[in-house]
């Protein structure tokens, strides 16, 4: 595996200090109270905004399903130093479906902080998976702690500012918007030992079609009337760990396979 070249390390800093500096040196973000509106609040089975409720419990199966296969298979599939930062996003996948659960069944800032906590930490254990695969596994080791408080920071950060009222969502925006950033350029500039690009890119590629569902949710909604884009943002999330599991299994099976060949 390749090191980054320093020109693509100066790119990646240059970025993150950009974006952090203007973040620094802009106007707080609040919290839009009309973000806690949405528009499919239908009560089935006597559970009030159901369908968003529900559709979170993708995210626990397959945030249970990967944290199991993980264990099971740790050595054949996860490079050195590696192994923690697919137990934390794995666990932050699974913890989201009651974090994102509880907060659509009452939708406040309150329950919100419970949404956004979990998701920090998925975001900090995918970011430290990518660098460790394809930059230096030791590095993403190092890296997974801060990452994780800095992560969990930016939420308490927001909350306790909400409190005050004035609320500043600037870190945790950051938090959330900069490693999709950074990743596509490491995927660019770098190699893994793993034939594994396409399924980050594909976990991309189901992020952004589930922002873009939360965008509209209304106008999804009003298509049928059957299912809001909200609901359908959370299915779409699900599939971004759904196919980092898939790569997994694969990978498990490939060495499997060689192992037999033997």
């Amino acid at each position: 595996m390749k090191n980054l070249s320093g020109r693509a390390l100066w790119l990646i800093l240059t970025i993150v200090t950009l974006i952090v500096v203007g973040f620094v040196v802009s106007e707080p973000i609040p919290q839009d109270p009309a973000y806690h509106a949405f528009v499919d609040d239908r009560r089935l089975f006597n559970v009030p905004n159901c369908l968003n409720v529900m559709s979170n419990l993708p995210f626990l199966l397959v945030g249970a399903c990967g944290l199991r296969y993980v264990y099971q298979h740790g050595n054949e599939i996860c490079m050195p130093n590696l192994r923690a930062a697919y137990v934390v996003f794995f666990s932050g996948v699974l913890v989201t479906s009651f974090g994102s659960g509880c907060y659509h069944l009452a939708p406040s800032n309150e329950t919100l902080v419970w949404d956004r906590l979990p998701m920090t930490i998925a975001f900090a254990g995918l970011f430290a998976v990518v660098v460790g695969e394809y930059v230096s596994a030791p590095a993403a080791r190092k890296l997974l702690l801060p990452l994780l408080v800095v992560g969990v920071s930016s939420v308490a950060y927001w909350a306790v500012s909400e409190s005050f009222g004035s609320g500043d969502l600037r870190p945790y925006v950051v938090v959330q918007f900069l490693p999709m950033l950074l990743i596509p350029i490491i995927l660019l500039m770098y190699r893994s030992r793993f034939d594994s690009s396409g399924y980050f890119w594909l976990m991309l590629a189901f992020y952004l079609i589930a922002k873009v569902f939360e965008h509209f949710d209304a106008a999804v909604y009003g298509a049928g009337y059957w299912v809001s884009g909200h609901t359908l943002k959370h299915l779409f999330a699900s599939l971004t760990p759904a196919t980092m599991l898939y790569a997994l299994m694969l990978r498990a099976r490939a060495a499997q396979e060689l192992a037999t060949h033997e």
